[in-house]
């Protein structure tokens, strides 16, 4: 069987020991994903079908994990606007406009820059699920996939649409696409949709992703709707949340409601950056965490992040909780570059079918699967490093120095995606060309 070889970068591993390994190559198994193992560089002979990448003055590490996702076509366009107005304004008239030709190629691009940014798997929360998986196939990303459900009214999608596409494209290329229930913001929802998704959810052995408390705004219309309940409280009350849920935003959340997120051993995406741009505030990140809640990180949309470079939201996030609390000693880089790598991934693959062994990502260890970045250690960005020793002075420069243009090559499930920053999987230049295409098209369709 052919393998996938690393050879020649300082490892790190994000193990219990916070590992670097030099003069060692890492093995990982094409057909599998998985890694098969890490040995001295004299301990291992590359057979002639083997995928050698040469990662001499590289950093080999872990892919980072973009918990909340959207694939996104209008990026700059109007994001001036409160939440509310601008997804009345511009987002659900632009993903109403989508179809299955647009979505495929918004979707390209989307995965296109989160891969040239480091990262190896998206929790994308879209519409056309299949144009979704069809993209992520062919690019080869590792994705968590689900439609924008909401009420028949709003004109999106539905939970009908959500059960085709789970039992469509759940699972699929080896399993590295999965698919989730995934429920658009409470005010286009009612319990008795939120007790239906869960039912849905379970019925197919899959998990749920959640837009919850993410401005005040939303919790008033929410506590309107609902007799006085904030959004977690009745995503609760309506059996929503859990360990197979995904969280998103829980910026507003009560004392109450921190307490269930914990109770419920829901997993919460902290999306630090889109959650300032949009105004919405700064989460209570220290409490939920207090709490017992694990925090994995997003970027949410590019229409509302402007980019999806995780290595800017890991720094905005130490940046920000730190200039709030004025304490420059919380949210070291080890911490938070482990909540992007190894919370994230174990939020996404946790699984509640006991005939399916949870998949395990996020450090560089055998029977890890084989998702992995390099990154340049020659770029300015790693000035001063000493080589192969000080994990504290490589994670520093990694979540305070670097953005996703220290990229090199990406290994995603074992096959080389991206290497020395050229695709290989697809043509960038028609992808970029594709996306500017129906961009401009989906902006005048609306304003007809």
């Amino acid at each position: 069987m052919a393998k996938t070889v690393l050879t020649g970068g300082d490892i790190l591993t994000l193990d219990e020991e916070d590992s670097i390994l030099t003069h060692h190559c890492i093995v990982v198994d094409q057909e599998t994903g998985l890694i098969e193992k890490i040995v001295p560089e004299d301990q291992y002979t590359a057979a002639d079908d083997d995928t050698v990448v040469d990662c001499t003055d590289q950093v080999v590490m872990p892919g980072l994990v973009d918990m909340h996702f959207h694939s996104a076509v209008a990026r700059g366009w109007n994001d001036f606007m409160p939440l509310k107005e601008y997804l009345e304004e511009c987002w659900y008239p632009s993903i109403r406009a989508l179809d299955d030709e647009s979505c495929y190629w918004v979707a390209l691009a989307s995965y296109l820059e989160a891969i040239k940014s480091g990262t190896t798997h998206v929790n994308d929360m879209y519409r056309f699920v299949g144009s979704l998986a069809k993209a992520a196939q062919e690019i080869g990303i590792r994705a968590t996939l689900c439609n924008d459900v909401a009420l028949p009214e709003n004109e999106i999608d539905t939970l009908d649409d959500a059960r085709e596409s789970i039992t469509k494209y759940n699972d699929l290329a080896n399993g590295r696409i999965k698919v989730r229930v995934g429920i658009e913001w409470l005010p286009l929802a009612d319990k008795q949709m939120l007790v239906e998704a869960r039912e849905l959810a379970d019925e197919l052995h899959t998990g749920i992703h959640i837009h919850l408390n993410e401005s005040p705004v939303e919790v008033e219309i929410v506590k309107k709707q609902s007799g006085g309940l904030g959004p977690a409280e009745l995503a609760y009350e309506a059996g929503i949340l859990g360990p197979d849920c995904i969280a998103a935003h829980c910026v507003h959340l009560s004392d109450r409601e921190i307490g269930l997120m914990a109770k419920t051993h829901t997993f919460i995406s902290h999306n630090p950056s889109s959650n300032a741009k949009l105004g919405n505030g700064i989460a209570r990140l220290f409490e939920w965490q207090k709490a017992g809640v694990t925090v994995g990180l997003g970027h949410d949309a590019a229409e509302c992040n402007n980019s999806r470079d995780m290595f800017e939201v890991m720094k905005f996030c130490s940046l920000i909780h730190r200039a709030n609390l004025q304490d420059p000693t919380v949210l070291q880089a080890k911490q938070v570059l482990k909540m992007c790598c190894i919370n994230g991934n174990i939020g996404l693959n946790y699984t509640k079918n006991k005939d399916e062994v949870p998949v395990k990502i996020g450090l560089l260890k055998e029977g890890y699967k084989g998702d992995i970045i390099t990154l340049d250690i020659m770029n300015e960005k790693f000035i001063p490093i000493t080589r192969g020793t000080d994990p504290e002075h490589y994670y520093s420069n990694i979540v305070f120095s670097c953005n996703g243009s220290v990229v090199r090559s990406s290994v995603i499930d074992g096959q080389l995606v991206m290497k020395d920053r050229k695709m290989t999987n697809i043509n960038e230049r028609q992808v970029i060309e594709k996306a500017n295409y129906y961009f401009n098209k989906i902006k005048n369709t609306i304003h007809k």
